[in-house]
C-alpha cells in the first residue's frame, strides 16, 4: 500500500510540475519580416506585411514565448510588435551583423523565444542554432516560420511551419 501511495504522489507531482521530472526543451521560432514597402534602406511594412505580422502573433501567442528579438530595422520591429503587445513583452533589438552574439544571448537566456530577421539572415541563424534551414529564402517569400526544438541533450529538431497569407 505504501509504495502505491508514494508512486501515486510522484505521478501527481510529475503531472503538475513536468519541469521537475525532466527539463523541458527550449523552443526558438525564427521568421523573416513581413512584406515590406519601397526599396528604401529601411522601409515599413505594407498593409499585407502588417496583416502577416498579426497572423504570426495569432499563431505564436499561446506558445509560451518569453523573449522577442528583432533586428534593428523598422520592418522587423513592426513584424515582432503585435506579438510583443499581445504578450506584454519588450522587443529586444539585435545587430544582424552579430549573429553569433544573438545566438549566445538567446541560448543563455533559455526558454521560448521569437527571432525576427531577414531573408539573408534567418537561414544562417537557423544553422547557428543547430537547425536545418533548407533552401535559401526568396526575395518574395515571407511565409516561412521555423520552429527549432532544442532538447536537453543539445540536439535540434527543425520544423518548418508557414504563416497564413494575409
Amino acid at each position: 500500500m505504501r509504495s502505491s501511495l508514494f508512486g501515486g504522489l510522484f505521478l501527481a507531482a510529475a503531472l503538475l510540475a513536468p519541469g521537475l521530472a525532466s527539463a523541458d526543451p527550449t523552443i526558438i521560432y525564427l521568421v523573416r519580416h513581413g512584406e515590406k514597402g519601397s526599396a528604401d534602406k529601411d522601409p515599413a511594412l505594407t498593409k499585407r506585411g502588417q496583416a502577416r505580422a498579426r497572423n504570426i502573433a495569432a499563431i505564436l501567442k499561446s506558445t509560451g514565448i518569453a523573449h522577442i528579438y528583432s533586428s534593428t530595422y523598422q520592418r522587423t520591429r513592426q513584424t515582432a510588435q503585435p506579438l510583443a503587445t499581445a504578450l506584454g513583452l519588450p522587443v529586444q533589438v539585435y545587430d544582424p551583423a552579430q549573429s553569433d552574439k544573438l545566438v549566445g544571448e538567446v541560448k543563455a537566456t533559455g526558454g521560448t523565444a521569437l527571432v525576427v530577421g531577414h531573408s539573408n539572415t534567418v537561414p544562417e541563424l537557423v544553422r547557428l542554432f543547430g537547425g536545418t534551414p533548407g533552401s535559401d529564402i526568396g526575395e518574395d517569400e515571407f511565409d516561412r516560420l521555423y520552429q527549432l526544438i532544442v532538447d536537453k541533450d543539445g540536439s535540434v529538431t527543425t520544423v518548418l511551419l508557414h504563416s497564413a497569407a494575409p
